[in-house]
């Protein structure tokens, strides 16, 4: 009688996709966990890498509209996917920086290897670093106006540092748009969209509801 080997079970190609999704979903959540590094230098305020990168999506997504030639989709993804590699390799403020930069090519490299859509994250993250294309000049004018808004926040708080640091920020804009931007931003409190002192609400609360003024 003939021996029957044992064979190994056939890969079921959908499980090894969910698989590396799911590692996916942790890995991303964990970003969420990683420390901006710039706060420590600053002495003031945190920020987690996954708040940093999600409301420069959202700047991204309103300076694209200021920009009819940029493909908004993209402009959405590559700010979603800028900084993800930090997950891996955390945030190195200046002070750090000035004594080596961080393998954050290789991490975005190792992760895209780990999904099924890491081509276009690669991808994304290779044009975003060039600083060539317009979308790439959004998302980087996006990356620093979410910075400057950041401290203008600890600036109005008291933070006497902040206010030379957003100069600095603000020369490393290109777009025109985000160029004009910046100067209202500087000049509008970080808390006008939601306080108004002359908005009588402010002093009983009773007032019936109407929306704001």
């Amino acid at each position: 009688m003939a021996t029957i080997k044992n064979k190994k079970p056939a890969k079921n190609p959908a499980k090894d996709v969910y698989d590396q999704l799911a590692n996916f979903v942790y890995e991303t959540g964990n970003i969420s966990k990683t420390p901006r590094s710039g706060f420590w230098l600053l002495g003031t305020g945190t920020q987690s890498v996954a708040e940093h990168m999600f409301h420069t999506a959202m700047i991204a997504y309103a300076l694209a509209h200021l920009e009819p030639k940029a493909d908004m989709k993209k402009v959405m993804l590559m700010a979603l996917f800028h900084d993800i590699g930090e997950g891996r390799t955390s945030d190195h403020n200046y002070a750090h920086q000035r004594y080596g930069r961080l393998a954050e090519a290789v991490a975005v490299a190792d992760i895209a290897k780990s999904v099924p859509f890491g081509a276009e994250i690669l991808e994304l993250f290779t044009e975003e670093q060039a600083k060539v294309s317009l979308e790439a000049k959004l998302v980087k004018d996006a990356d620093q106006l979410e910075w400057i808004s950041t401290l203008r926040t600890e600036e109005v708080k008291g933070n006497i540092k902040a206010k030379e640091w957003i100069a600095i920020a603000a020369k490393r804009l290109k777009t025109p748009a985000a160029q004009k931007l910046v100067k209202v931003l500087l000049n509008t409190h970080p808390d006008s969209w939601w306080f108004n002192p002359s908005d009588e609400w402010f002093v009983d609360r009773k007032v019936e509801n109407k929306g704001w003024k």
